[in-house]
């Protein structure tokens, strides 16, 4: 990128945007889908079928790429997949644990993971909507 000056390439200054946590949603969500597809082909017990497995994927990497500061719709959407991931791997991560499922078997690694990952999302979109509620009642 050339910026007006002295006609040197340079890269602009990344802001920080208070309250901000885009970034950490974005790799959450990314590492989700990554295990998410893993997970389904490795043939763990996960409570979506392949082809839901997939979608639920491809729609957490598009909305890690489209996550971004100036847009607070993706924020909240970002926050429904985060409770919908929460709620379904939560609930079937104790589900197979009470069933007698070993820590240590695949399927409820995974899905204890994805539990995981969902709910420090679910955090990190949390304070981002927060703190764009906070910061709109400042001005």
């Amino acid at each position: 990128m050339t910026f007006e000056g002295d006609g040197v390439e340079s890269v602009p200054q990344h802001r920080r945007v208070l309250h901000y946590h885009g970034d950490e949603e974005r790799i959450l969500f990314f590492v989700g889908a990554i295990v998410l597809v893993i997970a389904q082909s490795t043939g763990a017990d996960l409570p979506l079928s392949t082809f839901g497995a997939v979608i639920v994927a491809v729609t957490l990497v598009i909305a890690a790429g489209i996550t971004n500061p100036a847009q607070s719709w993706i924020h909240w959407f970002n926050a429904l997949l985060a409770v919908g991931g929460s709620l379904l791997f939560g609930t079937t991560a104790v589900e197979h644990y009470r069933a007698g499922m070993s820590i240590f078997d695949p399927s409820f690694t995974y899905t204890e993971a994805l539990a995981l990952l969902s709910l420090v999302a679910l955090y990190f979109t949390t304070r981002t909507i927060r703190g764009r509620i906070q910061r709109a009642k400042l001005i």
